[in-house]
């Protein structure tokens, strides 16, 4: 079975484009088409309703150049409106949420961390998703104005550090071993987190994960690319400087009113 359409992503900003890394890195002979829609970022701070209309916007974007499956590489987008994109567009969606389970399954301390924005913590499926560990401590933390500091190219910024080192120093006090990243831009941030953290407690991410489920659902359901040069385009609705800096690699970005 053989699909050559691309695969399509979309994040709130360039942040899902960690996600996009993974899924390029473990599948190179695909196309993809990330859609950043950095004119409305953060979503972390818009209502459900704000986050499933831009949800289905960007969707439609990505259907409109025939995207065979859509991960939605954004935490806030997948909690928030993924129920509502399954059920009214007929294509396979891959969604990103905090990689709770297995920071909870290997923790010592029984607690851990949870880095993310306001629109995932405080979202229905990642209450459901806590409560499947009682034994586990989980210590949330909101991670006001790191999306905007990422979006602007700050995210090694002494202003970036001095915000981090004031979410994290309370997890660390409270004896966490596990820091759960639970937003799509904070990997960009791990440099800077580990100037602050501890080096036993670790670090985790979704991409890897959000990767293999992607490729097993091309196995299974849609198909590989086997029969054409892929390609790589990526669309942003702001300026692309920092998504070029981001990057850093000869791909094609178009700027766009979206």
């Amino acid at each position: 079975m053989t699909n050559s359409n691309p695969i399509g992503l979309f994040d709130s900003g360039i942040g899902g484009t960690s996600i996009w890394r993974e899924i390029h890195s473990l599948l190179p002979n695909e196309s993809t088409v990330y859609l950043a829609d950095s004119k409305n970022a953060p979503y972390g701070q818009k209502s459900k309703d704000e986050i499933i209309h831009l949800s289905c916007k960007n969707t439609e974007f990505l259907l409109n150049k025939n995207a065979k499956l859509i991960v939605v590489a954004c935490n806030t987008a997948t909690t928030n409106a993924i129920k509502e994109l399954r059920s009214k567009y007929d294509i396979p969606f891959i969604g990103i949420e905090p990689a709770i389970k297995p920071a909870a399954n290997q923790s010592q301390t029984h607690t851990i961390g949870v880095l993310a924005t306001k629109g995932t913590l405080t979202s229905e499926l990642f209450s459901k998703s806590v409560l499947n560990y009682p034994n586990t401590k989980i210590i949330e933390q909101i991670g006001y104005g790191l999306v905007p500091l990422i979006e602007q190219g700050k995210q090694d910024s002494v202003e970036t550090l001095n915000l981090l080192e004031s979410f994290l120093t309370p997890m660390i006090k409270a004896n966490i071993d596990y820091l759960v990243l639970g937003c799509s831009h904070y990997p960009y941030l791990i440099p800077q987190i580990k100037k602050i953290l501890p080096s036993h407690i670790k670090i985790i991410d979704s991409g890897e994960a959000v990767a293999r489920q992607t490729k097993s659902v091309l196995n299974e359901k849609i198909g590989f690319n086997s029969n054409s040069k892929p390609f790589t385009d990526f669309y942003i609705n702001a300026n692309s400087l920092v998504l070029k800096n981001i990057l850093n690699g000869p791909f094609t970005i178009i700027e766009m009113d979206f």
